[in-house]
């Protein structure tokens, strides 16, 4: 029988559905005005929390730099290396990528940790929290066993105890131990040498100073997290170091060195090739100048002995290409022996030997493999200061190095093959040429072999020289990568923790926790609870009872004003509205029903018709609830024959089952009688109607407790003698879901002139309409029709109250 309102009335789905997004958005906002304790409660926690939070947090500090990057594509700007941009071995643009993964390698945090001595750490313990002294401590610790500093941790306590004297704490001497500044003592992280560093100890007399030794693993890997390298922006060749530590100081000082130890390493990588490179152009130039002093010596000695001082004669043309062709054979010879030395290099080098770059192989494949060759001998070099030669890192690179020395053997094996035959085809063009002049004088010929042997030996001796200038240049400009844009500034306040977030935080939690706790009892809850419940039904209103805790059954008496009682006098006088056209010439049958069972049909019953009588109407209370009947017993009235008897013994006068009871004046009850088999069967006897007859026409109003129409069909049965139909819904008791039994039974008007009654609502929500007692009911009557209605009474007054009256028991 539960039906719903939009299956119903589809046209109004869409009106229904915004009605009742309404009734909810109020809702909220009613219960954060009447929750506001809770609300209040959960900021306050939320802040205190903060507050601890806050307070046990040690502030953290950032200190940054910026700096350019010299060389790269995107930067305009002049450096030392560009008056020397021809000569070959000055070092490539740099990326701006590489440069940041370099900046935050672990090798150069390394070197910044061992440089700064930050592997160990002083504290000043506090209160509440211990803060870092890094330059303020007046006490260095130093470490003797050198071998096993980097592996050792743990903690130590020193008190000062004078200029002379300290006390230390360890696990090894639990209770504070006497020494003198610079005595060699053992702690848990080895032998150690405690030096007082500052004079000035007044301020850490009494006062514990906490000393952490780190190993270097642990301590590289934090000072790496706490790094940060970005560039500024996507054109710019400018990157933005930053650091967060404890210490402002520290993070000032790590910035600094973190720059400095980038741009030496940056210069010894540069070095490394140019150094290797100058060495073998020295020991080449050694020995084409034995070699170049030999040639001028046979050439000084042929012509002293022939008297030679030029050439001239009819062979002029044909010397003049065999010159030309042998020049070019002596080039050929040149490159030769370059490419015989390289590969007798690479024969005899080992991986840590980068090979010679600028000894004029004109082979770009064979070059651009030797560079990079060097490029991984620097990479492994870099790489084995913080590890092993069996380091996997260590392994691939010499696994890449044998690779590309094979490739590169291979490489040099055809270049010279090729030279080979190129010198092979020039010389048989020689040997043409020097048919055309085998006429001329053999000393002729004689000289001008001596003579070529000259310039191809001087040509190589000057080659040399110019190679070995510009890698003197190389190593002489060997500049830094970066440029210091502004040094390493701390901003002064620190970054963490957010106070203004973690404030808002606890802010946003105190409004949002229990705005979610309400709202999700809300969505959970789907009781009714008030007539804001029930308007969207369109349902006459005719008032609610607030929720009392009597013994007494019968709360309507005259001289009686307490709240319940006037709300029964609202629901009389708006019952009065209702029944305005039912018919005047007899009584008004007015039926009591509900949904379910305990839903207060009794109890209503028998108020208002104590209500209706104080008015000095005649009224019979009918208890019609065959199968649970409750009137006698909220009375205190025994056993009596009732409607059931009447019904089924004709010989039964009306006279016979009406009782006068002495609890009220012009109130007479009519009990349900015995509990019959077969009720609603009973119900359709022909004299029922004769009942109801001789009752409206002998009182002027006659109350019937019927029973709920949501299990039975009882009170359907007796509609066609209703004049008006109270529904009964308790509040906090009937499951929303459930009013639609209601709903189709007035869409259906299977109840007559029918209106809802609002039982045990809570009058400290304010829900209803203001009376002016404090609780809320009544406020708006209606009259006879849907959804109209009349005020009855003034404005709503709000109920007031107290932070801990939640905690108070009703009464």
């Amino acid at each position: 029988m539960e039906l719903d309102q939009e299956e119903l009335h589809p046209e109004k789905k869409r009106e229904s559905i915004s009605f009742d997004a309404g009734i909810n958005l109020k809702m909220l906002v009613s219960y954060f005005i009447i929750h506001w304790y809770w609300f209040l409660i959960a900021l306050v926690f939320s802040f205190m929390v903060a507050y601890i939070y806050l307070r046990y947090q040690v502030p953290i500090y950032s200190a940054s730099t910026s700096v350019l990057i010299l060389g790269d594509k995107k930067g305009n700007v002049l450096s030392e290396l560009d008056a020397f941009s021809d000569v070959e071995l000055l070092s490539k643009p740099s990326s701006m990528d590489n440069e940041i993964e370099i900046f935050k390698s672990r090798s150069l945090m390394t070197k910044v940790v061992n440089d700064l001595n930050l592997q160990i750490t002083y504290t000043a313990k506090g209160k509440i929290i211990h803060n870092e002294i890094y330059k303020k401590s007046p006490i260095r610790v130093f470490l003797l066993n050198n071998e096993k500093k980097d592996v050792v941790q743990g903690t130590l306590q020193i008190a000062v105890i004078n200029e002379k004297e300290f006390s230390l704490i360890s696990k090894i001497n639990p209770k504070p131990v006497r020494h003198h500044f610079g005595d060699t003592i053992l702690t848990p992280i080895g032998h150690a040498v405690v030096s007082l560093f500052s004079t000035n100890v007044r301020n850490f007399k009494g006062q514990t100073i906490q000393v952490v030794k780190s190993t270097l693993r642990s301590a590289v890997q934090r000072y790496q997290n706490a790094l940060t390298v970005k560039p500024v922006n996507k054109t710019a060749s400018i990157l933005v170091l930053s650091v967060s530590d404890p210490s402002r100081e520290k993070a000032e000082d790590i910035i600094d060195n973190l720059v400095y130890q980038h741009n030496q390493d940056a210069k010894e990588a540069r070095n490394q090739i140019s150094k290797n490179t100058a060495d073998i152009i020295s020991e080449r130039l050694n020995f084409i100048t034995g070699e170049l002093t030999s040639v001028e010596s046979s050439e000084q000695s042929f012509k002293q002995s022939q008297g030679l001082v030029d050439i001239q004669g009819q062979a002029k043309m044909a010397l003049e290409s065999d010159r030309t062709t042998k020049q070019r054979i002596y080039e050929l010879s040149t490159q030769m022996k370059a490419a015989d030395y390289i590969f007798n290099f690479i024969q005899r080098s080992s991986n840590t030997d980068a090979i010679p770059t600028n000894l004029g192989i004109n082979e770009g494949t064979t070059s651009g493999m030797i560079n990079s060759y060097n490029q991984i001998v620097i990479e492994r070099n870099r790489q084995l200061q913080n590890a092993t030669e069996i380091n996997p890192v260590i392994e691939s690179l010499d696994l890449q190095l044998e690779n590309l020395k094979q490739s590169i053997i291979g490489s040099l094996s055809t270049y010279r093959t090729t030279l080979q035959i190129q010198m092979s085809s020039l010389s048989s063009q020689a040997g043409t040429y020097s048919s055309k002049i085998y006429q001329a004088p053999s000393f002729e010929r004689q000289f001008k072999s001596i003579d070529r042997q000259q310039q191809i030996k001087e040509a190589l001796y000057l080659y040399l020289l110019q190679k070995r200038e510009e890698t003197n240049i190389a190593m002489a400009v060997a500049v830094d990568n970066t440029k210091t844009i502004d040094e390493a500034m701390s901003s002064g306040s620190p970054v963490s923790p957010d106070k203004k977030g973690i404030y808002t935080m606890a802010l946003a939690f105190g409004l949002l926790i229990p705005s979610f706790l309400l709202y999700l009892k809300n969505m959970l809850d789907t009781k009714v609870h008030s007539y804001k419940d029930l308007e969207k039904l369109n349902i006459p209103f005719i008032g609610d009872i607030p929720f009392t805790q009597h013994d007494n059954h019968l709360v309507v008496s005259k001289g009686v004003s307490t709240d319940i009682a006037e709300s029964f006098r609202m629901v009389r006088t708006n019952m009065d509205f209702i029944l305005s056209n039912a018919p005047t010439n007899t009584g008004k049958l007015i039926v009591i029903t509900s949904t379910l069972s305990s839903e207060g049909k009794s109890f209503i019953s028998l108020n208002l018709a104590s209500t209706i009588a104080l008015t000095g109407k005649k009224v019979i209370l009918v208890g019609l609830d065959l199968r649970a009947p409750k009137l006698l017993q909220y009375l205190g009235l025994e056993d009596h024959i009732g409607i059931t008897n009447y019904i089924s013994n004709p010989q039964l006068d009306l006279r016979d089952i009406i009782i006068r009871t002495p609890l009220k004046e012009n109130i007479d009850i009519l009990s349900s009688g015995d509990i019959p088999p077969n009720p609603s069967e009973l119900l359709l006897h022909e004299r029922v109607q004769t009942l109801f007859n001789s009752l409206k026409e002998k009182y002027d109003y006659v109350i019937v407790d019927t029973a709920p129409v949501g299990m039975v069909t009882d009170t359907l049965l007796i509609n066609k003698y209703v004049d008006a139909s109270i529904y009964v819904v308790r509040a906090n008791y009937l499951d929303r879901r459930m009013i639609g039994i209601p709903y189709a039974l007035h869409a259906e008007k299977r109840l007559n002139n029918m209106s809802f009654l609002l039982n045990g609502s809570d009058i400290r929500k304010g829900y209803g309409y203001g009376y002016g007692y404090g609780y809320g009911y009544g406020g708006y009557g209606y009259g006879y029709g849907y959804g109209h209605s009349y005020g009855s009474y003034g404005k709503k007054e709000k109920p007031k109250r107290g932070i801990f009256s939640w905690f108070k028991k009703k009464k």
